[in-house]
């Protein structure tokens, strides 16, 4: 909690030797209530100018010797008993027996510049500045090899997928019936258009059930109406003028490699429409300017269809 309401920054002041006091002591009216900073403590808490505070003076693990003890402008230093190099203690929370009272790092407003030993914390053993260097090599070298799997994993995924959808409509051109089927587009006749001039009437009275029923003609529907050409309307504007929204189209796409979605909106129109004829489907493909579609469900009839 520092002195002033508008100046948030506490840190405002620094300099080697010396930590810190809230706003440099002063409040919003001018009043100082104490210096602007305050010199760290003797062989308890130094300040080597990399930061704004005082920290506490770390303390060498049992059984290696101090070189240098800490002073205001340096932590102490600890000599490696292997090579003789200077280290400095390194203070962490561990399950190591080895215990040594250090000093707290967050001193309040109340204590003012005292600090207190904290006996909770526990010090590791003693590690060259070598064996840290080895580690952080290590975990570099580790992040850079997931990276490079996960990399590797989703490119495969992606090309499972894109090479899914020829497949999933190739399975279609199995069944021979479309194999030897050879059909062009229905041209329109001259005159009169209607559907009677196309469709016999048995079949356009004929449940929408029918084409379901009749696996040849639905497999030929699915591999005309199903696929996304630009420029040809299919399956989804089917189910548009069908009055099924869109989200149902989007899910019912999303899983065409194991349904067709041509399918599942037949199935869906006479589980809500059970009336709907053969003729009201023909009317809407009509409307859809697929007269190609219109021409396989003249195959009813010549598939023995009885009505």
């Amino acid at each position: 909690m520092g002195h002033s309401d508008r100046c948030r920054d506490l840190e405002t002041y620094w300099s080697r030797r010396y930590g810190i006091t809230p706003n440099c002591g002063f409040d919003d009216h001018g009043g100082r209530h104490e210096g602007p900073h305050e010199e760290c403590t003797a062989a308890a808490t130094f300040n080597d100018g990399s930061g704004a505070h005082c920290r506490p003076c770390g303390a060498c693990p049992p059984g290696v010797s101090i070189r240098s003890a800490c002073t205001t402008t340096s932590d102490t230093q600890c000599r490696d008993p292997g090579s003789g190099a200077s280290t400095v203690p390194v203070a962490e929370t561990t399950s190591s027996h080895y215990v040594s009272n250090v000093f707290s790092t967050a001193p309040t407003r109340n204590q003012g510049s005292s600090l207190k030993p904290n006996a909770a914390t526990i010090l590791t053993p003693f590690r060259p500045a070598s064996a840290d260097g080895v580690g952080i090599l290590w975990a570099v070298l580790f992040g850079i090899l997931m990276s490079i799997m996960l990399v590797v994993i989703c490119a495969c995924l992606l090309i499972m997928k894109r090479r899914r959808g020829p497949h999933s409509m190739l399975s279609y051109r199995r069944r021979s019936s479309y194999i030897n089927a050879g059909f062009s587009p229905l041209s329109a006749p001259h005159g009169n258009n209607d559907l009677e001039h196309i469709l016999s009437p048995d079949i356009l009275t004929a449940p929408l059930q029918t084409v379901l029923d009749n696996l040849d003609v639905l497999e030929e529907l699915v591999i005309l109406l199903d696929p996304e050409n630009q420029g040809v309307k299919n399956t989804k504007h089917l189910a548009s003028h069908c009055s099924f929204p869109a989200t149902w189209v989007t899910y019912t796409y999303s899983m065409k490699d194991s349904k067709s979605p041509l399918k599942a909106l037949l199935e869906g129109v006479t589980s809500k429409h059970p009336d709907w004829t053969v003729g009201r489907l023909a009317k809407l493909l009509k409307h859809m300017e697929r007269n190609d579609a219109i021409t396989v469900l003249t195959k009813l009839e010549l598939n023995g269809m009885q009505v």
